[in-house]
C-alpha cells in the first residue's frame, strides 16, 4: 500500500499563562542579587528578582540556547547557544545585545559558570576524553582568546568556593535526568576539589541522585534524590552535617540557583524563591511576551511519522497515528483525512472494528489520563469514552472478531480484556 503524503495544520504554543501563576515551562535559573536570568521557549531572558512582573528577552533566534549565567558583576550574561552549529559559549551584555563567541572547538561547550574574578567563563566539553566521552572543565577568558583545560578531573557541573580554591563538583552527565529515584553507576558522590593539590573530599552519598551542587558561605546546597523526591539539601563544610531544606512530594525540583541570602528553583515550570535561614518559599509570577515565530500555525508534513496502521475491512482506507492525530488514508483513490484534528491531545493506536463501521484508539483529550474511544468511521459521530481501569497507558489494541471485546497491553505489561458492552475491564495475562 502506497501512502500519500499528509498534511496537516498544527499550533503549538509554550505560553501557558493564568492570572495566579504567570508564565510555566521556566527554565535554568540563574540569580545574583538583582535579577533573575532563565530560559523559555529556547531564549535567554531576565526578570527581576522578586518576579512578578515581564521578563525582558535577551536573545530571539531559531537556535536553542540554555545555561544563562551572571557574570559577577551583573554585567554580562555567559550562555550556550547551537546557532552556529556545535554548542558554543557566547557572552552578552544584561541589556541585550549582539552576543560575542568565545568556543570554536567541534565539540560542544556547556557554560557552568564564571571565575569569581569574572574574567574567565569555565564550561563543561568532553574534547579530549577519548575513547570514551566525558566531561571535564575549561576556561576562556571572557573576552576570548585560547581556550584552557581546568581540571583533568570528570566534571559535568562545578562551582568555585568564594575564596576561589576549591570546586564542588559533580562529575557525571546523566544520560536520563528523568529516572526517577535511579541508583545506578551514574550515581557519584558530589565532592569538594582541592585546586592546589588536586586532592578531593566526598560528600555523603548512598548511590542517590545528587546534582546542581552551590558553595554558598560556608554550605553546599544541592539536589538530591534521597528520600525518593528531587528535594534541595545542604551539606555544612566544618560540620559535615546534611540538611534536608525542602520537603515536596510528587514534582521534582529540576534546577536551582543561589545568591547569599535566597535561593530560586525550578518545579512545575515555575521559580520559586526560597529564603535562607527561614527555608520558607514563595512562588513567583513571572509573565514572557514576545513574537515565537517557531510556534505559529503552519502546514506539516507528517508522512514520515506514521505508525499504528490499521486496515478496514473493505480494504479500501487506512487508519494511522501521526503526530498525536488520527487520519485515514485511502489504499488507492481518495483524500487523507485527520479525523481528530485536536492538536492539545495525543491520540494514539487506533485499530479498525471488524465490521469496519467503528474505530477505537487511546487518547488523553480529557486530560485526566487515557482512555479508549470508540466512535463511528468518520470519527466525528457515536462517540464512546470507555475507562482503562489501572492502566496509565495501552498499546496494540485487538478487535475481538465479534466485535465485543477489545485487549490490550499496557503499562504494567499486562494483557488486558475490555468488554465494550459493560465497561468491564480485566487481566488476562
Amino acid at each position: 500500500m502506497k501512502l500519500p503524503i499528509i498534511i496537516t495544520a498544527f499550533l503549538f504554543s509554550l505560553c501557558l499563562s493564568a492570572q495566579d501563576t504567570g508564565t510555566l515551562l521556566l527554565e535554568q535559573p540563574d540569580m545574583n542579587n538583582s535579577h533573575i536570568t532563565f530560559i523559555y521557549g529556547g531564549d535567554v531572558w531576565v526578570v527581576g528578582i522578586e518576579g512578578d512582573g515581564v521578563a525582558n528577552r535577551i536573545t530571539s533566534t531559531s537556535a536553542v540556547e540554555s545555561d544563562p549565567h551572571f557574570s559577577p558583576d551583573g554585567k554580562s550574561i555567559a550562555f550556550t547557544s547551537n546557532r552556529t552549529g556545535d554548542p558554543s559559549i557566547y557572552v552578552v551584555g544584561i541589556e541585550g545585545g549582539d552576543p560575542t563567541r568565545l568556543t570554536y572547538h567541534p565539540s560542544g561547550s556547556f557554560v557552568r559558570g564564571w571565575t569569581n574574578d569574572g574574567e574567565y567563563v569555565y564550561y563543561a566539553s568532553s574534547r579530549k576524553s577519548a575513547p570514551s566521552r566525558h566531561f571535564k572543565l575549561w576556561q576562556v577568558n571572557k573576552d576570548g582568546g585560547a581556550e584552557i583545560q581546568l581540571t583533568t578531573q570528570w566534571a559535568a557541573n562545578a562551582e568555585y568556593s568564594p575564596d576561589g580554591t576549591s570546586l564542588v563538583i559533580d562529575r557525571v552527565r546523566r544520560w536520563d535526568k528523568e529516572w526517577r529515584v535511579y541508583r545506578g553507576g551514574q550515581n557519584t558522590p558530589i565532592s569538594i576539589l582541592n585546586m592546589t593539590d588536586m586532592s578531593e573530599v566526598l560528600l555523603p552519598n548512598n548511590k542517590t541522585t545528587d546534582i546542581n551542587p552551590l558553595w554558598i558561605k560556608d554550605k553546599i546546597y544541592f539536589l538530591s534524590d534521597r528520600d525518593s523526591t528531587m528535594n534541595i539539601w545542604s551539606y555544612a563544610i566544618d560540620s559535615k552535617k546534611l540538611e534536608q531544606i525542602t520537603t515536596y512530594r510528587g514534582s521534582d525540583i529540576k534546577s536551582m540557583a543561589g545568591n547569599d541570602t535566597q535561593l530560586v528553583y525550578e518545579r512545575d515550570g515555575a521559580f520559586h524563591l526560597l529564603k535562607l535561614g527561614t527555608n520558607k518559599s514563595e512562588q513567583l509570577r513571572i509573565e514572557v511576551k514576545g513574537d515565537f515565530p517557531w510556534a505559529q500555525k503552519n502546514w506539516e508534513d507528517v508522512s514520515k511519522s506514521v505508525s499504528s496502521v490499521s486496515l478496514s475491512s473493505t480494504g479500501k482506507r487506512a487508519i494511522m497515528q501521526s503526530r498525536g492525530e488520527i487520519f485515514t488514508v485511502p489504499t488507492e483513490y481518495g483524500d487523507a483525512r485527520n479525523i481528530t484534528n485536536s492538536s492539545g491531545a495525543a491520540d494514539r493506536r487506533p485499530v479498525w472494528s471488524p465490521k469496519g463501521d467503528k474505530i477505537a484508539w487511546f487518547t488523553d483529550a480529557d486530560g485526566k489520563g487515557y482512555v479508549l474511544r470508540i466512535s463511528s468511521q468518520d470519527g466525528m459521530s457515536g462517540i464512546k469514552d470507555i475507562s482503562i481501569g489501572q492502566s496509565k497507558l495501552g498499546w496494540e489494541p485487538t478487535w475481538s472478531p465479534d466485535g465485543k471485546y477489545i485487549a490490550f497491553n499496557d503499562d504494567d505489561v499486562r494483557v488486558r480484556l475490555l468488554n465494550l458492552a459493560t465497561g468491564k475491564i480485566e487481566t488476562i495475562d
